[in-house]
């Protein structure tokens, strides 16, 4: 049997050459199974009046011999396409058959083994997957089953509907499993209600604008009452690189303690968001908090056994063991808020938060508009066009 990792590989190269050809579809591997995706007519009973981006569930196996077939599907139909030929009947009756009378318990079960399936057998990698969908996915999704199990005739559409709305419309969680629901009706080919985006709710940069972050003042302050040099190393490298609680603890700090003037540490893969690269901010507080000779606490970070979840909370536990007045996030927004001051774009500061522009932009919209503005009024008063009265 072909390998996770082969037939991803043989995916990509079968997608470069459907793109070199400009067939507009894409071949992907959603569990055991090969599905085209590509700009398409609306569904049968869609109230979206125009080809978007959809997904044809061919059922084809993820096997080199599939990929060999769903090539051919491919060439087959893009001409369809082009000769306006397209019909969903000849795609949709066997799988829209199958999906409506497979449980939905079994359909969430398929829906988990993908996402698992996308960390390959990386243990690290899986055990972020894992946190991920404890987190992200599976909450929801429950909520949904004992919806539908409630509600036996409501059409699972609606029952999506009704498991956001039972949601705080201001809260977090609303928006988390607004995303969550979405992907799940992805990835089995369903077609939304319109207007589903906007029952995300209204949580967003309200309550990052109204957080009260410590100064920086107060910050050096705190480092210095931690009485454990190990928990006090965690705090200075939080407070200096705007880390996230797990991620002090999979880091590349090679760099820092081999004596880098810039102090650059690298964010492992193993973490929430993946590898990438973190400055101090401010650089001196590396020696000022004495991060180039500290050590990490003895806490197991072996991912078989834990999570990044579990690491996370022990952050937070001796944050308010030790009585500091604020969350360990805080030190992380007051990291993200003093790169606006210093300038940093906002591009850069996003990619090493790991997080994207738009987000970040969300974030910390209130303290990113007032530079705009105040660097737009110095340079209109720098023109010296104007004339004070006499």
């Amino acid at each position: 049997m072909a390998t996770s990792a082969f037939l991803d590989s043989a995916i990509a190269t079968l997608n470069a050459r459907l793109k070199a050809a400009r067939l507009g579809l894409q071949v992907e591997r959603r569990g055991d199974r090969l599905s085209l995706r590509g700009t398409l007519p609306p569904r049968p009973g869609s109230v979206k009046p125009r080809p978007h981006q959809q997904r044809i569930p061919l059922g084809l196996p993820a096997t080199p011999a599939g990929l060999k077939q769903i090539e051919q599907q491919a060439k087959v139909i893009a001409a369809q396409l082009i000769e306006r030929r397209f019909d969903w009947a000849s795609y949709l009756a066997p799988q829209a058959e199958a999906a409506d009378t497979m449980p939905l318990a079994d359909r969430v079960a398929q829906f988990e083994a993908h996402m698992m399936a996308h960390a390959g057998s990386d243990i690290a990698a899986l055990a972020s997957r894992k946190t991920t969908w404890d987190k992200a996915y599976a909450p929801y999704l429950k909520k949904l089953l004992r919806q539908a199990e409630q509600h036996p005739q409501q059409p699972l559409a609606a029952a999506m509907v009704v498991t956001l709305e039972t949601l705080p419309l201001h809260a977090r969680s609303r928006q988390v499993a607004c995303t969550a629901l979405k992907a799940f009706a992805d990835f089995h080919g369903m077609s939304l209600p319109e207007g589903f985006d906007q029952l995300a709710g209204t949580y967003g940069n309200s309550k990052a604008q109204r957080r009260l972050l410590p100064a920086d003042e107060v910050i050096v302050e705190w480092c210095d009452r931690i009485p454990n040099p190990a928990w006090r190393h965690v705090y200075g490298i939080m407070a200096t690189y705007g880390l996230r609680n797990h991620e002090v603890f999979f880091c590349d700090y090679q760099g820092l303690r081999q004596g880098d003037l810039e102090g650059r540490i690298t964010v492992l893969e193993t973490t929430k968001t993946g590898l990438h690269d973190v400055w101090p901010f401010y650089p001196e507080w590396c020696d000022r908090f004495g991060l180039r000779q500290g050590c990490l606490p003895p806490i197991n970070t072996d991912l078989t056994t834990t999570t990044l979840q579990r690491i996370g909370q022990q952050v937070a536990i001796q944050f308010k063991r030790y009585g500091v007045p604020f969350s360990p996030y805080d030190l992380r927004h007051a990291w993200a808020v003093r790169t606006i001051h210093f300038g940093l774009p906002d591009i850069v500061a996003a990619r090493m938060m790991g997080h994207s522009v738009a987000i970040h932009n969300r974030t910390y919209h209130r303290w990113i508009t007032h530079r705009d503005q105040q660097a737009a009024v110095r340079a209109a008063l720098q023109k010296g066009t104007w004339r004070t009265p006499v």
